[in-house]
């Protein structure tokens, strides 16, 4: 049996130059779904994850915007929310494209929860970007009178940045790892969301904390913990590159787990943009996981043949 745990990017759904209607969502999650039905009618059991930057980042500004006549919601209930938005716009349109091919495969968005740890010195350096980018003189307004945290991402705009905690565990993968491999041909299953939704174990059970997880990190965590051993990862870029950029920019087709930790090490990965990708891809090499691959949602189908993207082995 086949089997992948594919992870898709929330700026690969929602792009900067989008004006955010639900109509621009369907149509770029419509090409993602038409590679994944590729993948299925392959035989591919899949685990479906996604980010949410843009989508939760709107939801607080929002939130922000409709304070005086609604009360603000906490940021692991706004992560909530967008599990359950993307989470349907996803098994939506991939299943339509099922049936269209005549495929016959249950669909489902599963809540998920995700233990850190309440001490994470994350809490205290927000690195996390989330929502619609500004340019220089906008993000300086919007500090000085929101209080907002804004950071410089790795093309020289501007976007909101909030705690990232490290993931622990996935509160439901033994369920998750249950609903992919029921049945007579499994069932498809969209989790971690966003990230996750973080939560902090107390005496008292698990409370929700303010934060956003990397959705790649645990990602990484659920593919470890349901034995997953093909972990794909999907981003604007079509591939991984080193001094991305600059004029001596080199594509990567393919790397060992040595070598990723190596580049890494030298700080060729930023931590806005490529960073958490390729410490996602390690720590799943590093435990269980036999290969990783780098692609964008376009380019997946021409990756999976070898070529296109970039993958990371363990020997």
């Amino acid at each position: 049996m086949k089997t992948a745990l594919v992870a898709l990017g929330g700026n690969s759904l929602l792009r900067p130059e989008d004006k955010g209607t639900i109509e621009e969502q369907l149509e770029h999650m419509s090409v993602t779904c038409n590679i994944l039905a590729d993948m299925i009618e392959d035989g591919y059991e899949l685990v479906l994850t996604h980010g949410n930057g843009p989508h939760v980042g709107n939801i607080l500004l929002q939130n922000d915007l409709a304070s005086e006549k609604v009360p603000r919601l906490p940021l692991d209930v706004c992560v909530a929310q967008t599990q359950g938005q993307i989470g349907y716009i996803f098994q939506h349109t991939l299943k339509n494209e099922l049936l269209r091919r005549g495929v016959q495969r249950d669909i489902c968005s599963v809540i998920t929860q995700v233990v850190v740890d309440e001490d994470d010195p994350a809490f205290k350096v927000p690195t996390k970007f989330v929502g619609p980018y500004y340019d220089e003189e906008e993000s300086k307004k919007l500090e000085s009178e929101k209080d907002w945290n804004i950071g410089k991402t790795s093309d020289d705009r501007y976007r909101r940045i909030v705690p990232s905690p490290m993931p622990k565990k996935i509160v439901e993968s033994r369920l998750i790892k249950e609903l992919v491999f029921s049945g007579d041909e499994g069932n498809i299953v969209i989790a971690a969301g966003g990230g996750g939704v973080p939560v902090v174990e107390t005496e008292d059970g698990l409370k929700g904390i303010e934060g956003v997880i990397d959705k790649d990190l645990a990602s990484a965590v659920l593919a470890m913990e349901i034995k997953e051993e093909f972990f794909i990862m999907l981003t604007r870029p079509k591939r991984v590159y080193l001094n991305f950029n600059k004029e001596n920019e080199k594509p990567i087709h393919e790397m060992s787990l040595e070598e990723a930790e190596a580049y890494h090490e030298e700080g060729q990965f930023p931590p806005g943009s490529m960073g958490p990708k390729i410490d996602a891809s390690i720590r799943f090499l590093k435990k269980d996981g036999k290969r990783v691959l780098i692609t964008s949602p376009e380019c997946l189908g021409e990756a999976l043949e070898g070529k296109e993207g970039t993958y990371i082995y363990r020997d």
